[in-house]
């Protein structure tokens, strides 16, 4: 009798590779547990498989369906759940999809993919109460820089080489071109959302850096010297009122002096 630890795992592993003859041998009961193992393992694959393409109708539309199933299967294989959250699933499946089946996968689904599971996450965010201005300017000018601002929930920030976000806004609105180039061109992307409303914003690199770094949890003051370090003529001013009047700070709190994140 093997230990129940070590009989568990031999179980996972088979539901998971699909190769349940080892596993089969321990168990008791029935005929052919092999087999009876084996519906286990296709219901498992089967069902992520299923339930990960839903998070992706947009890469679907765009690839095909039988790429998308087929980078799906393989995912579900490799990189099985570790947590009981299906929602939480799938979040590296735009990074495997990228370095999927190279012949037949373009060089900008990873990207588009990765924007999808943003706008996802972004549409079923719940907007917070925002800050008025008078609510970050009392710090002071000098206190401000060594403040960190929380920001809007539904706020995702994405930097690609393709304009990915002009494909997205197509699919979304449902009217298809009959001729569509896609760009090969950095690109910064700002997605805001929350339930009933979904936002992309294209924005110039400094602006995104900035607020990418904000939603990372840096100081306002090293939020802006990232951005000058990508436009010296940066105003660090003007960008956090533009943040603060469009209603993307709910909360703004000291940090310890020096302190960069």
């Amino acid at each position: 009798m093997l230990p129940l630890a070590e009989l568990q795992a031999q179980i996972a592993h088979a539901v998971v590779s699909g190769d349940c003859e080892r596993a089969a041998a321990a168990l008791a009961g029935g005929a052919d547990p092999a087999r009876r193992l084996a519906v286990h393992a296709r219901h498992f694959v089967t069902s992520l498989t299923g339930a990960l393409r839903e998070k992706f109708p947009a890469t679907t539309w765009l690839l095909g369906t039988d790429l998308v199933a087929a980078a799906a299967h393989a995912y579900v294989r490799a990189r099985p759940p570790h947590r009981p959250c299906i929602a939480e699933y799938g979040a590296d499946f735009p990074a495997f999809l990228g370095e999927f089946d190279g012949t037949r996968t373009p060089p900008y689904a990873s990207a588009f993919a990765a924007l999808e599971w943003a706008v996802g996450r972004a549409s079923i965010a719940v907007a917070a109460p925002s800050l008025a201005w008078s609510d970050v300017a009392r710090l002071g000018a000098q206190g401000l820089l060594d403040a960190t601002l929380e920001l809007q929930p539904g706020l995702e920030y994405l930097r690609f080489a393709w304009a990915v976000d002009e494909l997205m806004k197509m699919y979304l609105s449902g009217c298809e071109a009959e001729t569509f180039v896609l760009r090969e061109t950095d690109t910064c992307i700002e997605v805001r959302g929350s339930r009933g409303s979904l936002a992309l914003t294209r924005l110039d690199p400094a602006t995104f850096t900035f607020r990418a770094a904000l939603r990372e949890g840096q100081t306002i003051g090293a939020a802006a010297s990232a951005a000058l370090d990508s436009a010296a003529a940066f105003d660090a001013g003007a960008a956090l009122r533009e943040l603060v009047h469009a209603g993307l700070a709910i909360a703004v709190a000291r940090a310890p002096r020096g302190s960069g994140s």
